[in-house]
Order: C-alpha cells, then sequence, then structure tokens
C-alpha cells in the first residue's frame, strides 16, 4: 500500500481535523499516525497526517481532491509520497565532523536522502566525497568574486532539484536574496548553544568562561545570520577537569548528531515554520527506524 504525508497550517476554527479525517476515509485512505498544535497566541493550527491508500489514490488523485476542500479552511497544505526521497545538496569548508557523519548515516540507509552533490570553497574533502560516487563542485568565494560564487551556487541548486541545503558546518555568509530564496529550505548547525560565545572559536571562549554546558544549534537560514527559527538542539556537560580540545571534541559530536536530528525533522515534513519559531512534531512510536532516529 502506498504511505503518504500530509502537513496543514491554517487559522484556527472548528471542524479541521473532521474536514481532513473525511477526506481520508472518502478516499479509501487509512491513518497511521497524527499530530496536531493548535497555537493560542497566533491563532494558526498545525497538522501532520501519515496516512496509506488501501484503494490505490495516486497522489495527483489525493492532491486534486483535497484542493476542494482547503480554500474552506485557508489550508496552507502539501501531500508528500512517503516511498520519495528528497534531494539534498551539502555544503561544507575545512570542518568535516558533521559531513562525515552524514555521509556515514546516508551511506548505512539511516538517513533516507538523495544526495545531489556537495560543494566545498575548499579541495579537503573532495577524494571523501568522490569515493562515495557524490558530485563534488569546488566554488571558492573570495570578496571580489562572492556574487559570481552565489550564482554559480544557485544554479548547481536549480540543475539538481536540491530540495533541502544543508550547511555542514560552510564557513561562508550567504546573501540575503540567496537565503530569501531558498526560505525553508537551508539548515545550518551553529556551533553554540549560548549566543554569547560567537565566532570561529565559541569553545575555547566557553573554556575560559569555565562553563559546564556546551551544545549546539540546528536551524533555518535566514538573513539575520545565526538567529534563524530554530529546529534542534542539544547539550552536553562539562566539567573543570576537561580541556579546550575535549571540549571542541564533545562540541563536534553533539553538532553531528543535533544537525542530522534537524535533517530528519525536515525531511520527514515535521518541521512548520511558525513565525520566527519552528513547530517541531516528534516521530511517531509506529514509525520506521529510519525516522525515529535520535
Amino acid at each position: 500500500m502506498s504511505k503518504f504525508v500530509l502537513t496543514v497550517t491554517c487559522p484556527t476554527r472548528r471542524g479541521i481535523v473532521a474536514a481532513i479525517s473525511n477526506f481520508l476515509a472518502d478516499n479509501g485512505c487509512n491513518i497511521t499516525d497524527s499530530a496536531q498544535f493548535d497555537d493560542q497566541e497566533t491563532g494558526r493550527f498545525f497538522m501532520r497526517v501519515g496516512f496509506q491508500s488501501e484503494t490505490g489514490a495516486t497522489l495527483d488523485a489525493l492532491n486534486d481532491s483535497f484542493a476542494r476542500i482547503a480554500p474552506d479552511f485557508e489550508m496552507d497544505w502539501q501531500i508528500f509520497d512517503s516511498s520519495r526521497k528528497l534531494k539534498v545538496l551539502l555544503m561544507v569548508s575545512n570542518f568535516g565532523h558533521c559531513l562525515n557523519d552524514l555521509l556515514y548515516r546516508w551511506r548505512i540507509g539511516a538517513l533516507p536522502i538523495e544526495i545531489v552533490g556537495v560543494v566545498s570553497n575548499h579541495l579537503t574533502y573532495q577524494k571523501l566525497v568522490v569515493n562515495h560516487d557524490i558530485p563534488f563542485h569546488l566554488i571558492r568565494v573570495t570578496k571580489e568574486n562572492k556574487p559570481d560564487a552565489e550564482a554559480r551556487l544557485l544554479a548547481l541548486v536549480e540543475e539538481t532539484g536540491a530540495e533541502l541545503v544543508v550547511l555542514a558546518r560552510y564557513m561562508q555568509v550567504l546573501s540575503d536574496s540567496f537565503c530569501q530564496r531558498m526560505s525553508g529550505r537551508i539548515i545550518n548547525i551553529h556551533h553554540s548553544f549560548l549566543p554569547s560565545f560567537k565566532g570561529a572559536n565559541p569553545y575555547k571562549q566557553a573554556y575560559q568562561r569555565g562553563v559546564k554546558l556546551i551544545g549546539a544549534t540546528a536551524h533555518y537560514v535566514t538573513a539575520d545570520l545565526d538567529e534563524g527559527p530554530i529546529i534542534e538542539q542539544d547539550t552536553v556537560r562539562i566539567t573543570h577537569a576537561q580541556s579546550p580540545d575535549d571540549y571542541v571534541s564533545l562540541g563536534r559530536d553533539v553538532e553531528a548528531s543535533v544537525l542530522a536530528r534537524a535533517i530528519h525533522a525536515h525531511i520527514h515534513h515535521r518541521v512548520f515554520l511558525n513565525g520566527n519559531k519552528t513547530v517541531v512534531f516528534p516521530a511517531s512510536p509506529g514509525a520506521h527506524a529510519s525516522e525515529r532516529m535520535g
């Protein structure tokens, strides 16, 4: 049986859940998991429904049918074929721990995505990427060529059909226009849980201040650097006996884990933008192991 995911965002009002349930029943579909959230502050309703077709309904037929009821509730909605893997473009500079982690998860089937390429402004990880039979694209970035470099990047996104761009420790700032064009489709890992420790070496700053928790934040990229809607965060406890190198090692581990969890949430359509915040539904207990990664 074909499996699908329906995502809905709309103004909150009575009858939304009933309308969706009736639609699925009328189209020969059975709900396998469901999550919803009614934001009392914004008056917005969010819902994610996993379901399977028991009568052979196609994605096109479901889209045509749902399009007839969605306007009644002013719904922003999409129906996804769960068997289709999202096309993802990875970007990296000279720190490879997140890239290595993502490639490993992808290789063993724990990260169900289609990696359409890896972009870097350095050649450091060319051999690693090519050995995975993934296209590697070198786009060097300088102050003088930055507009041209970003134009090449945008052309690559369009050429590959990339639906998500992941900044796996890519250390170049993207322009406002690129961020706006790709709104909700770029995920970055910020190497600090603490906003006060910004810059290239937050772990050294954390060590000097005797911090007892360090962590990482995965968020959508916006024009405001490192301030986009947060998808996932985590921390690791530090003791006085640990060195700056320990901070870096532990920090890299948590960065890789947080980024992978954020990508999982996005590709399984569990993340909803809610103004400057996000609504992130947890994976259901009955979900496939690749979706319940954590």
